[in-house]
C-alpha cells in the first residue's frame, strides 16, 4: 500500500498539490500572454486577467473545498484523541472556526479580482492569510498540548518553525505593503501589473511579493505535516432508515447501516 492510500493522508497531499498547480498554471498562462512580469508578481496578479483568471478562480474554489475537508478531518481527529481535555476541546473548536474562515477568504480571493473589486479582494486576502495564520498557531498549541502522549515532539517543533516562518513573512509583507501604499509611491498601485526596476517603490514591491509567496509556502508546509497524522484515521458515514419507503412511517427494521467514507479502516 502506498503512503497516500493509508487513511485520509491523500487529503492534505491533494490540497497542497492542487493549490500549487493553480498557482503554477495561472502564472505560466499570465506570463505567456505578457499580462504580468515573470519576476515575483503578486499571487493574485496571476489570476487577474482573462483567461488565467478563469483557471485561477475555478481551481482555487476546489482548493477551498479540499481545505475545508482537511480542516474538518483534523478537528474530528483531535476531538477523538482528546475527548475529555477541556483546553484541547476549546482550542480545537477555535481552530475549526478559524480554518473555515480562512477557506472562505480563499474563495473570495478566487472570485473577486483586485482590479475589479479591490475591497472584496483585500478582505478575502485578510481572511485567508490572517485567519490561516491564527489557525496554524492554534494547531501548533494543540500539538504542544498533545505531545508526547499522542505524538512525538518532532511534530510540534516542525509546526512551530513553520508558524515562525509564517509570522516573519506576514510581518514583512504587511510592513512593506503599508509603506508602499502610503501614497508616496503613486496612486492606484493595486491596478498596476507591470513593474520596472526604475519605478518608485520597486524594492518594496519585490519584498512584499516575495513575502506573500513565502507565506503561502509556509501554509503548504504546515498542511504537509498532517500527512502522517491522517494515515491513522478514517471516517464513516452512518445511514439511519426511518421507513421502508418514502411513504411508510412505520419503524424500519434495518437501522444503523455504516458505510466507509473516502477510505478504508486502518
Amino acid at each position: 500500500m502506498w503512503w497516500f492510500q493509508q487513511g485520509l493522508s491523500f487529503l492534505p497531499s491533494a490540497l497542497v498539490i492542487w493549490t500549487s498547480a493553480a498557482f503554477i498554471f495561472s502564472y505560466i498562462t499570465a506570463v505567456t500572454l505578457h499580462h504580468i512580469d515573470p519576476a515575483l508578481p503578486y499571487i493574485s496578479d496571476t489570476g487577474t486577467l482573462a483567461p488565467e483568471k478563469c483557471l485561477f478562480g475555478a481551481m482555487l474554489n476546489i482548493a477551498a473545498v479540499l481545505c475545508v475537508a482537511t480542516i474538518y478531518v483534523r478537528y474530528k481527529q483531535v476531538h477523538a484523541l482528546s475527548p475529555e481535555e477541556n483546553v484541547i476541546i476549546k482550542l480545537n473548536k477555535a481552530g475549526l472556526v478559524l480554518g473555515i474562515l480562512s477557506c472562505l477568504g480563499l474563495a473570495v480571493v478566487a472570485n473577486f479580482q483586485k482590479t475589479a473589486l479591490f475591497a472584496a479582494h483585500v478582505s478575502g486576502a485578510v481572511l485567508t492569510f490572517g485567519m490561516g495564520s491564527l489557525y496554524m498557531f492554534v494547531q501548533t498549541i494543540l500539538s504542544y498540548q498533545m505531545q508526547p502522549k499522542i505524538h512525538g515532539k518532532q511534530v510540534f517543533w516542525i509546526r512551530l518553525l513553520l508558524v515562525i516562518w509564517c509570522g516573519v513573512s506576514a510581518f514583512s509583507m504587511l510592513t512593506c505593503s503599508s509603506v508602499l501604499h502610503s501614497g508616496n509611491f503613486g496612486i492606484d498601485l493595486e491596478q498596476k501589473l507591470h513593474w520596472n526596476p526604475e519605478d518608485k517603490g520597486y524594492v518594496l514591491h519585490m519584498i512584499t511579493t516575495a513575502a506573500e509567496w513565502s507565506m503561502s509556502f509556509s501554509f503548504f508546509g504546515f498542511f504537509l505535516t498532517y500527512i502522517r497524522d491522517f494515515q491513522k484515521i478514517s471516517l464513516r458515514v452512518e445511514a439511519n432508515l426511518h421507513g421502508l419507503t418514502l411513504y411508510d412511517t412505520a419503524p424500519c427494521p434495518i437501522n444503523g447501516e455504516r458505510t466507509r467514507l473516502l477510505s478504508r479502516d486502518i
